[in-house]
């Protein structure tokens, strides 16, 4: 790409002063992620042709900050910048300073975190960009520090040396900008193609099985992400040549997620990702996209199978999205929030993990089979608590085994039930809950569950009559928003 990249530790400190200053304007959203921002001392703006305005009038750059509400490093990066006097009023003095939520605006986050792959950095949240005052990107990163760590640059020292080149060295910043929106437009073009034969498809999946951790399953290396359209890929080449290696690759992810710490054991659920390379240690935020597609692996994969782990899996998950995920509207139709957080009480995974001594308080004499099976030991597995997980005896035992195992987890979800759950993000996202509706409406045809499929019907009523809007774009009856909360 042309243009010189502008590094932020070659940027010195600025001495100019404090332009104007504008309040934070999110108490008047209605996003999750957006009220959870609405008394930093930042002064948020949303993002709108009134903001750009404000940014040319001031001759001020953009810093736009997208994340969402069950994003641990965006907390991370809140608690120690966002909440800071000092940095948000070097934020104020220095920048335009605009908040996203990505499951709000998809359509700003696609382009700006392209933007950022074309830089050459790795994208994620909080994604962190610079704007020009016409919303040009020119520079970013995703979290940045308060202080220098990570090997990553503090975060105020960013700031000042992006607004001192924004000021000094316009000529690279408009260079960079440039350079950026015409990658953007070259990316964006579409390109019309012959379509993909099976021989194609069966080609990529020869190259995609190749990144597979045979033993451990995912994608190798970590952090492993559950990438239910990869694997779905790579289970339809299964079932279209029968090579076994793909099966195989299949399987052991699937065998391995289903026993770790990245299931919630006692309420169902899959967390985002993990952060290790065992499927031990997640992130704890459950998102409804990331159940809907392992939901439809999951039942897919089963049909050949049979596996008593992945139907019991799909029922688990299945009831912890009806029970936990659903909001309803006047008429009674049901459909699907938008993901739980993984912090509580101001701690990543507070609400989730245990310590022996717990586990042993409410199950008695009952708790040394179920520390047995759940890997539940007085040192912990993870930072000196324990994450459930069955790896370490990963075979279901007989029937009245496992009925005393869903015994005692039963027990444990009532005492966990007591304690403060983290957010809900009640957000209603048309997209995800398309994915969760044919996930439902599959599942519930494999396993003849019909109240699966109602919910399904409930879920899709909910979309069409409150997520549409007539002659949407000139097209009658097109989806206008993508997000309601109800």
């Amino acid at each position: 790409m042309a243009g010189r990249a502008i590094a932020p530790d070659s940027f010195p400190d600025t001495g100019e002063p404090p332009c104007k200053m504008t309040a934070n304007l999110l108490a008047n959203e209605t996003s999750p992620y957006l009220l959870q921002h609405k008394d930093n001392p930042v002064h948020w703006q949303t993002w709108g042709p009134e903001t750009l305005s404000l940014a040319e009038r001031e001759n001020r750059p953009i810093l736009l900050s997208i994340g969402y509400a069950a994003c641990h490093w965006c907390h991370v990066m809140a608690h120690e910048s966002f909440e800071d006097a000092e940095i948000a009023a070097v934020m104020n003095a220095l920048f335009v300073n605009v908040k996203v939520d990505r499951e709000e605006r998809p359509d700003l986050d696609v382009i700006y975190q392209t933007a950022l792959a074309l830089l050459g950095q790795q994208g994620g949240w909080p994604l962190t960009m610079f704007l020009t005052a016409a919303g040009e990107p020119f520079w970013g990163g995703t979290y940045f520090p308060a202080m220098a760590r990570f090997g990553r640059p503090a975060f105020p020292d960013v700031l000042r040396r992006v607004s001192e080149a924004y000021h000094t060295d316009s000529v690279s910043v408009r260079r960079n900008a440039d350079a950026l929106c015409a990658a953007l437009v070259r990316a964006t073009r579409p390109r019309r193609g012959d379509g993909l034969s099976a021989e194609t498809l069966d080609q990529a999946a020869d190259m995609a099985v190749r990144l597979v951790d045979p033993v451990h399953g995912g994608t190798q290396g970590a952090p492993k992400f559950p990438q239910p359209l990869f694997f779905g890929l790579l289970w339809r080449a299964y079932l279209r040549t029968g090579a076994l290696a793909f099966r195989a690759a299949v399987s052991v992810t699937l065998d391995h997620m289903c026993r770790g710490g990245i299931y919630d054991h006692l309420g169902g659920g899959f967390a985002r990702y993990s952060t290790d390379g065992l499927w031990l240690a997640p992130h704890f935020e459950k998102m409804l996209h990331d159940n809907a597609l392992l939901i439809e692996l999951l039942t897919e994969v089963w049909r050949e199978s049979h596996s008593l782990l992945y139907a019991a899996r799909v029922r688990e998950t299945v009831e912890w999205a009806l029970a936990e995920m659903t909001v309803e509207a006047e008429s009674g139709a049901l459909a699907f929030a938008s993901a739980f957080d993984a912090d509580s009480e101001g701690e990543e995974g507070k609400y989730y993990v245990w310590g022996a001594d717990e586990v042993d308080s409410v199950l008695g004499p009952d708790s040394a089979a179920f520390n047995e099976a759940y890997d539940v030991t007085r040192h912990g597995n993870w930072e000196g608590r324990v994450i459930l997980n069955r790896t370490a005896r990963p075979e279901l035992g007989d029937a009245d085994h496992e009925a005393f195992l869903a015994g005692c987890r039963r027990r444990l979800l009532d005492t966990r039930r007591h304690r403060i759950p983290p957010l809900r993000d009640d957000k209603v996202l048309a997209d995800w809950n398309g994915l969760m509706i044919r996930a439902l409406a599959n599942a519930a045809a494999t396993f003849g569950e019909p109240s699966w499929l109602g919910a399904a019907e409930s879920a899709f009523a909910f979309v069409r009559d409150r997520m549409a809007k007539a002659d949407a774009c000139g097209i009658p009856g097109a989806t206008a928003g993508c997000a309601m909360r109800p």
